[in-house]
This record gives structure tokens, C-alpha cells and sequence, in this order.
């Protein structure tokens, strides 16, 4: 592999995030516990890794902020446009594959 500078690797993340957060806008069919029972994260946990990221550098991003970033839109917009109820069934594999602490 090419060595990568610390600038390209950065721009080359970001273009990254950008990109998943777009397809995510893109695939508001995929409900987050879809998300979650498949890959153990969902559009929450990137916005809360957005909003961690900032934090981390000092910049204070209020979680209603960094969902709107990931969202696209107020988050509670976004459910009303676009989330269902999760089924029985998607609870119950959400309930079986949720991280325990």
C-alpha cells in the first residue's frame, strides 16, 4: 500500500464518513434496529461517535446536533418520516445480540 500522510489519511476518512452518512440519508428503509441486529451499530451510535469525536477535541455538539448531522434532518423529523415500530421479531434479535455490560 501506498504510505499515506497524516492529511491524506484524515481526508480520506472523511470522505469515508461522508459517504456512509449519505448512503445511511440515502437507505432511510434500513430502520436502526436493522442496523443493530446486523452490524452492532445504527445511525445513534454514529451521531454519538460524531459527537464523542468533538468532545474529544473540545468542541461541545449537543447529541440533537450530531444526529442532525447524521440524519440529515431533526432526528425527531427523521422518525416521523421514516421509522416503523420495531417487529417481535427484531426486538427479539436486538434483545439477543445488544452489547452486555
Amino acid at each position: 500500500m501506498t504510505a499515506l500522510s497524516k492529511e491524506q489519511q484524515t481526508e480520506f476518512e472523511a470522505a469515508t464518513f461522508r459517504r456512509l452518512v449519505a448512503h445511511l440519508r440515502e437507505r432511510s428503509d434500513v430502520q436502526n434496529i436493522d442496523l443493530m441486529n446486523l452490524a452492532g451499530f445504527c445511525r445513534n451510535c454514529l451521531s454519538n461517535w460524531y459527537r464523542e469525536a468533538a468532545e474529544a477535541e473540545g468542541v461541545a455538539v449537543s447529541r440533537d446536533e450530531s444526529r442532525e448531522i447524521v440524519y440529515g434532518m431533526p432526528y425527531e423529523d427523521w422518525k416521523n418520516l421514516h421509522q416503523n415500530e420495531a417487529s417481535p421479531v427484531q426486538k427479539a434479535a436486538f434483545e439477543l445480540n445488544k452489547p452486555h455490560k
